[in-house]
């Protein structure tokens, strides 16, 4: 009986003391850790931005309908050449920032469908990209394409089509791609300039021979300049959308998208050491997307219209210097001579706070706003200059100095098609910077003997044949009935005499 009563005794004693460590731990958490509730009214405000956030709650973490929406719209590019290190994507690599485009590959010579002769070519890259049209357009990145004689598009479904080049621009390093076929899957487009910082989005690439990729991540930055185009003529844009999205080799091209499923981005870089992610991805916003294509689609080249002026970032120290309040703007450090900025009375110094009425506060943003616009729009400008805000209106005009659109190459009344080449008087501003006459190339056509040659665009030519040429007129008359070879001579952008030899 007494064992009996002990063990109960036991059993009671150990009951209490567990009620006993419960209460306790319950009193500690009410009085000590539980967290300040929330009124109803701050509970109902708080779930109302949940449910309005364009990037959702943790409802929205489930990516699948996204995912399944998206995949058919995006393919795999591959290019082939004869030159195995063709394509100014490999000119982008650097230390820091690299494209993801892929290394290059080899054919599996023993492949045989009927294309080409596709197993005597040599694989030069590949990439990806997002068809834009039910009809066959495809966007993809500049440096995917560049120097390819040939390009194979590959559908989600495993279909291949020989794909035609419409158009490309490597200041934004956009190209848009045709293939033959009908009723494809599409990606819409979103507008970039809704994306917010933080906003869930999804990277959809088809790296590696039909194998479609989905990474999720965030937003980390809008208006990302990472130097990975820098052009001698500082014609390049970048205001890219950064996020955290894994990407990796391949996925060049291919779309950024939020989870409405519509295209916000085409993925073209990250920030890495190796050569794979590391952390950051940046991609093309869509507001420069949608008008590059839509000049390379109606004019086969994309009108960019130009302020015409050189700017920097407003930081502190020029703020202090400058005796400003707020650091706010973009500086203008100067003015082309023909430009639309001169034109409409912007002068050096002046501060651009707004383009139509939209807040630019660092170089890519402006570079942004603007390169929307085509030549002979007019834009509202806000400039502060000697303590006042100032409200002006400019017409942009193109890289020529006009307000016109510029016609397809072969259109083109200055188009020498011998040569492969669109070729214009200088301007007299220009004859007073190279204290000369003559002629600039403004346009090379892909195989155009003058770019075989190594003649960049933006070349001043003075000579041919060691006579002196000071228009198009007496350019073409000493062209006019010669084969063979000539000589060229004259000015690069920085004025040092060059000579190039020339075959007709």
């Amino acid at each position: 009986m007494f064992e009996s009563n002990k063990k109960y005794l036991f059993l009671a004693a150990l009951l209490a003391s567990a009620f006993m460590g419960g209460l306790l731990s319950l009193m500690t958490y009410v009085f000590f850790l539980e967290p300040q509730s929330m009124s109803y009214q701050q509970q109902d405000s708080y779930a109302g931005l949940i449910r309005n956030a364009s990037y959702g709650g943790p409802q929205a973490l489930d990516f699948t309908g996204v995912a399944k929406v998206v995949t058919p719209t995006v393919v795999h590019i591959k290019t082939f050449g004869q030159n195995l290190n063709g394509g100014a994507g490999n000119m982008m690599f650097d230390e820091m920032f690299r494209d993801f485009f892929g290394e290059p590959q080899q054919r599996d010579n023993g492949r045989d469908d009927g294309r080409d002769q596709e197993n005597e070519e040599q694989r030069l890259s590949s990439g990806s990209g997002v068809i834009v049209a039910t009809d066959g357009f495809v966007v993809t990145n500049n440096h995917v394409i560049d120097g390819a004689e040939k390009i194979i598009v590959a559908l989600d479904n495993k279909k291949e089509y020989l794909a035609k080049l419409v158009g490309k621009d490597p200041t934004t390093d956009l190209a848009l791609l045709k293939i033959e076929a009908e009723n494809l899957p599409f990606m819409r487009y979103g507008n970039s300039d809704n994306v917010q910082i933080g906003e869930w989005v999804l990277a959809v690439g088809n790296p590696f021979d039909l194998t479609s990729t989905v990474t999720a991540g965030i937003v980390s930055a809008k208006g990302r300049s990472i130097n990975i185009l820098r052009r001698a003529d500082g014609l390049g844009v970048e205001s890219f959308i950064q996020t955290d999205a894994a990407v990796n080799p391949g996925n060049s091209g291919g779309a950024l998208v939020n989870l409405k499923g519509e295209l916000i981005g085409i993925n073209t870089a990250i920030a890495t050491q190796t050569g794979s992610y590391s952390g950051y991805s940046f991609a093309v916003p869509s507001s420069i997307v949608s008008k590059v294509i839509d000049d390379l689609k109606n004019y086969g080249e994309v009108q960019r219209a130009l302020l015409g002026i050189s700017i920097k970032d407003l930081t502190p120290d020029l703020a202090a210097k400058l005796q400003l309040s707020e650091v706010q703007g973009v500086y203008v450090e100067g003015l082309t001579p023909d430009g639309a900025a001169k034109a409409a009375g912007i002068k050096a110094g002046d501060l651009i706070l707004k383009i139509d009425g939209q807040r630019v506060n660092s170089v890519p943003e402006l570079q942004e706003t603007v390169a929307r616009h085509r030549p002979g729009d007019e834009v509202s400008v806000s400039i502060w200059r000697d303590g006042q805000t100032r409200e002006l209106s400019v017409k942009l005009k193109n890289k020529q100095g006009s307000t016109e659109i510029i016609q397809r190459l072969e259109e083109s009344s200055n188009y020498i098609g011998s040569l492969g080449a669109e070729i214009r008087n200088l301007t007299e501003s220009e004859q007073d910077k190279y204290r000369t006459g003559g002629l600039m190339i403004t346009r090379l056509a892909d195989g155009s003997k003058l770019k075989e040659a190594g003649i960049p665009i933006g070349f001043v030519i003075t000579h041919v044949e060691k006579q002196k040429v000071d228009n198009l007129e007496e350019f073409k008359s000493v062209l006019d009935g010669r084969s063979g070879g000539i000589l060229i001579e004259g000015l690069s952008q920085d004025r040092r005499r060059m000579f190039y030899a020339i075959g007709l």
